[in-house]
């Protein structure tokens, strides 16, 4: 077998018909298969990788550490180690990290002042492999491994105990407030009011 290629003229031309439109289009002979002038040359070029909007985006977070901030309002931490096209995302030594506010006390002392006394706490819980659905991720970022282990700003590291268990008696109480405004404003909206989105 001959080795052929697009760019080569043909060897022997079928017909005098196409012998002269050979002649006629000097470009044909540079490029056999698409009759006519050449096409333009590429435009300007392809938006980097960093540009995409999809779940392709994950390809460069691959094996990093990730903060997923859930729908319902939950922080994820772990490692990216496999996602499909819905951006379903499996992540591993994921722990999840609560904040919390601590109610202000009564002041021990006459000059201490209300603010001093609230305490704003926050916990990592290990939970090991995590999968999460892509149609829950809020929000993803990458962390910065270099202040991985500084704690938040502004946030101290409590108990875990003391911690969840301040975020469970607030997460009640948003609970109990968001079924006293459905029911003050179910009549305005027959249908409900859908989700509360953080």
């Amino acid at each position: 077998m001959e080795s052929l290629s697009l760019n080569d003229p043909p060897a022997h031309p079928s017909s005098p018909q196409r012998q002269g439109n050979l002649q006629q289009h000097p470009h044909q002979q540079q490029n056999a298969v698409f009759p006519g002038p050449p096409p333009p040359t590429q435009g300007p070029p392809q938006l980097p990788p960093q540009m995409f909007t999809t779940a392709a985006q994950l390809l460069d977070l691959t094996d990093k550490k990730l903060l997923l901030v859930l729908r319902d309002g939950r922080k994820i931490f772990g490692v990216l180690r496999s996602w499909d096209q819905f951006a379903n995302l499996v992540l591993t030594e994921t722990r999840e990290r609560y904040f919390v506010t601590t109610a202000p006390s009564q002041p021990s002392h006459a000059d201490s002042t209300l603010a001093q006394n609230v305490r704003h706490l926050y916990c990592d819980i290990p939970r090991g492999t995590y999968l999460v659905r892509g149609e829950n991720v809020l929000m993803l970022g990458e962390v910065d491994l270099d202040r991985d282990d500084e704690p938040p700003v502004g946030y101290e590291e409590g108990p875990v105990e003391e911690v969840f268990a301040l975020q469970k008696e607030a997460e009640r109480e948003r609970k109990r407030k968001d079924k006293v405004r459905g029911k003050r404003t179910a009549w305005r909206d027959p249908e409900g009011s859908g989700e509360v989105l953080f």
